[in-house]
C-alpha cells in the first residue's frame, strides 16, 4: 500500500476538509483526496461567491434608490464582470486558507478521484494510487440538479456553477425554483437591471420557511424589486428560436409562453454517490444518498457519510457539524446527536431570510400547544434609518414551557440574528428571558426582544 491512515476523507468540501483538520487535531494519521478544488461546491461555486456577488447588488440597491439619500450621479455604470472577478478573489484566498489548515494539521492532501476497493483501501485515480485507511469518511457533496423539460447545456440553460462566473448578463432570464439559490440570484440579477421571472412549482416563494415568512418575500420581490413571480407553476418546456429562447409554463391546466435570453434551473441537488463503489462494498443508499446513523457511520463498519451525499439537510454548516460528530466518533470520543429540525437555515438575497425549528402550520401538526410572537421591522428604528422596512420576526413557542420551537425572520441582517435565538433554544431559555435580555438600541436586533415580548402579551413597540 502507498500509505496507511487512521483516517481517508473522501472530498474537501466544507464537510471533508473539516473532518479532517478534526482528525489532525485529535492526533489521527489523516490524508483528504479531492479531485477539484479545496473547499468543494460551497466554497468555490456556491456559498462564498455567491455572497461576494450579493454585496455587490446590495451596494446596488442603494445606489438605484440614490434619491432617497440624497444622492445624484452622472454617467453611473455597473460593471458586472468586475463583480465576478472579485468573488473569484474572496474564493481564492478562502481556498489558500483550507490548503494552510491542511498543511498546520498534518493532513496529506491528495489530487484525484477515489474509489472504495474492497474494506478499508482507496484507490486514487489516474495514478492508482492505493491507501489503507482503518476509517473512511464519504463526503463528496451533490450537484445541480436538472428536470427533464429543461436539458442543461450549460449556455442557454445553465445551472448555479454556470451562473456564479457568468460575466454576461442576459437582457431577461427565467429562473425554475423559488428556493434559496433561485432568490437570490434573482435579487443579483435584478438589482443589475435583468428582467427577472421567478418559476416556482409549489403555491409559494421559499417554500419551506413559514406562510407568513413566505408571503413577506413574495411581496417584496413583486413590489419593491420588480421581479414577476409564477407560483404554483411548473416548466413544461423550452424551445430555442431567432430572438431566444421561450419557455412554457403551465398552472392549473392553463399554458403560457414566457419569452427570456437565458434560464437558470435552481430546483434543488442530487448526490455524487456514483462511481465511488458504493455497491461493491455493499453501502446502503436510497435514492442515491448514503444512509448514515447518528454518529454518521454506514452500514458497513468504518465507513462513514457526511454532508450533502447523506441527504439530512443540504447546507454547509450542517456539513462542518456532522464532520465534528463523525471524527470524534471514530476518535473514541460521545459527541451529540444533531437534531437537523434545529439547524439554522439563512437566504441572503434583500430582505433576507433565517429561520430554524417548526414552523406555525408544523408545531399544530405535531400536537403543540402555541402562542406566536410577532414584531414587524418597520416599527424598527435602526431599520427606518437603514431604509430597510421590509420584514418580520415571527417566534412560535410552546405556551406551556414558553420554549422557542421554530423562529423566522426576514428583514435586514436577520441572518446575523439566528445566533441568539439558536443559543436561547440550546440552552433551554424562553421568551420569558429574551423579552428581559436588555438589547442595545438602536440595533436590529431589537426586534428578537419585542416579539418575544409580544409571544407574553407585553410588546411595547408593536
Amino acid at each position: 500500500m502507498a500509505g496507511e491512515y487512521d483516517l481517508v476523507v473522501i472530498g474537501a468540501g466544507p464537510g471533508g476538509y473539516v473532518a479532517a483538520i478534526r482528525a489532525g487535531q485529535l492526533g489521527l494519521k489523516t490524508a483528504i483526496v479531492e479531485r477539484d478544488a479545496l473547499g468543494g461546491v460551497c466554497l468555490n461555486w456556491g456559498c462564498i461567491p455567491s455572497k461576494a456577488l450579493l454585496k455587490n447588488a446590495e451596494i446596488l440597491s442603494y445606489i438605484n434608490r440614490a434619491d432617497e439619500f440624497g444622492l445624484k450621479f452622472d454617467n453611473f455604470s455597473a460593471d458586472f464582470s468586475a463583480a465576478i472577478d472579485r468573488s473569484r478573489k474572496v474564493v481564492d484566498r478562502n481556498v489558500r486558507g483550507v490548503n494552510y489548515l491542511l498543511r498546520k494539521n498534518n493532513v496529506d492532501h491528495i489530487t484525484g478521484t477515489a474509489t472504495l476497493k474492497g474494506e478499508g483501501v482507496v484507490e486514487v485515480a489516474p495514478e492508482g494510487q492505493r491507501l489503507q485507511a482503518r476509517n473512511i469518511i464519504i463526503a463528496t457533496g451533490a450537484r445541480p440538479r436538472s428536470i427533464p423539460p429543461l436539458p442543461v447545456d450549460g449556455e442557454k440553460v445553465i445551472t448555479s456553477k454556470e451562473a456564479i462566473v457568468l460575466k454576461d448578463l442576459p437582457k431577461s432570464m427565467v429562473i425554475v425554483g423559488g428556493g434559496a439559490i433561485g432568490l437570490e440570484f434573482a435579487y443579483l440579477y435584478r438589482m443589475y437591471g435583468v428582467e427577472v421571472t421567478v418559476v416556482e412549482l409549489l403555491p409559494r416563494l421559499a417554500p419551506n420557511e413559514d406562510e407568513e415568512i413566505s408571503r413577506q418575500v413574495e411581496r417584496s420581490f413583486t413590489r419593491r424589486h420588480k421581479v414577476k413571480v409564477l407560483t404554483g407553476t411548473g416548466v413544461t418546456g423550452v424551445a430555442e428560436g431567432p430572438e431566444g429562447l421561450t419557455v412554457t409554463v403551465a398552472k392549473d391546466g392553463v399554458e403560457e409562453a414566457i419569452s427570456c435570453n437565458q434560464v437558470l434551473v435552481a430546483v434543488g441537488v442530487q448526490p455524487n454517490s456514483e462511481n465511488l463503489g458504493l455497491e461493491e462494498l455493499g453501502v446502503a443508499t436510497q435514492a442515491g444518498y448514503i444512509q448514515v446513523d447518528d454518529v454518521m457511520a454506514t452500514n458497513i463498519p468504518g465507513v462513514y457519510a457526511i454532508g450533502d451525499v447523506t441527504g439530512k439537510l443540504a447546507l454547509a454548516h450542517v456539513a462542518s457539524a456532522q464532520a465534528a460528530v463523525a471524527v470524534e466518533s471514530i476518535a473514541g470520543q460521545e459527541p451529540q446527536a444533531l437534531d437537523y429540525t434545529l439547524m439554522p437555515r439563512a437566504t441572503y438575497c434583500q430582505p433576507q431570510i433565517a429561520s430554524f425549528g417548526l414552523t406555525e402550520a408544523q408545531a399544530q401538526e405535531q400536537g403543540y400547544d402555541i402562542k406566536v410572537g410577532k414584531f414587524n421591522v418597520q416599527a424598527n428604528g435602526k431599520a427606518l434609518g437603514m431604509g430597510e422596512t421590509d420584514g418580520m420576526v415571527k417566534l412560535v413557542v410552546d405556551s406551556r414551557y414558553g420554549e422557542i420551537l421554530g423562529a423566522h425572520l426576514v428583514g435586514p441582517e436577520v441572518t446575523e440574528l439566528l445566533g441568539e435565538l439558536s443559543l436561547t433554544r440550546l440552552l433551554e431559555g424562553t421568551t420569558l428571558e429574551l423579552g428581559w435580555l436588555v438589547h442595545a438600541h438602536p440595533t436590529i436586533s431589537e426586534i428578537i426582544k419585542e416579539a418575544a415580548l409580544a409571544a407574553e402579551g407585553r410588546a411595547v413597540h408593536a
